[in-house]
């Protein structure tokens, strides 16, 4: 694990804000045990409360806290297709997570940088995508400074081929809705 995950994992659990390449397209991220950051990271992307975020992690472990029926996570393996998986949400679980649902959504990933992170933090990172609610994906350090106005506690440069968001799969009722 080099210096600079090892940076973001101390930060993360300082209850930091950073910004980092996932799976999928560059995100925000902090840890769910944070309210003041989940908070930051709400107010920052200017994201309405009711949409709740995503919570990643590298094993299906870090999901058991935030998640109903933990069977259901026997179903969820990394897929080629980066796919975010809806379950009913544990009660009190916080609606920074949630939003206005009654579920939570997961993404279990293989990335090397996640699965580093959770293991340094032991925990599931809450993440949404780097970008204004509404305004495309923020792809350089420059505009992700920018546009943070550099509120950010530390950022990991975005990559090439983090471009597009996952699926999403209710996996109580099979539906797809993105």
């Amino acid at each position: 694990m080099n210096f600079q995950t090892r940076l973001a994992a101390k930060i993360l659990n300082l209850g930091g804000v950073i910004s980092n390449p996932t799976d999928t397209i560059q995100g925000l991220t902090c840890l769910p045990s944070y309210t003041h950051a989940m908070q930051k990271m709400g107010r920052l992307k200017r994201r309405p409360p009711q949409k709740g975020f995503i919570l990643l992690a590298s094993e299906v472990r870090f999901f058991q806290p935030f998640v109903q029926d933990i069977d259901l996570l026997t179903q969820i393996s990394p897929q080629e297709q980066p796919t975010t998986y809806l379950l009913k949400a544990r009660k009190g679980v916080s609606t920074l997570i949630t939003g206005d649902f009654d579920t939570v959504a997961v993404r279990l990933t293989d990335n090397k940088l996640i699965a580093n992170l959770c293991k340094k933090c032991n925990s599931a990172l809450l993440s949404t995508s780097a970008n204004i609610t509404g305004k495309p994906t923020i792809t350089s350090v420059f505009a992700l400074n920018m546009t943070f106005k550099q509120e950010l506690n530390f950022i990991i440069a975005p990559r090439n081929y983090n471009t597009q968001a996952s699926q999403i799969i209710n996996l109580q009722t099979g539906e797809r809705l993105r």
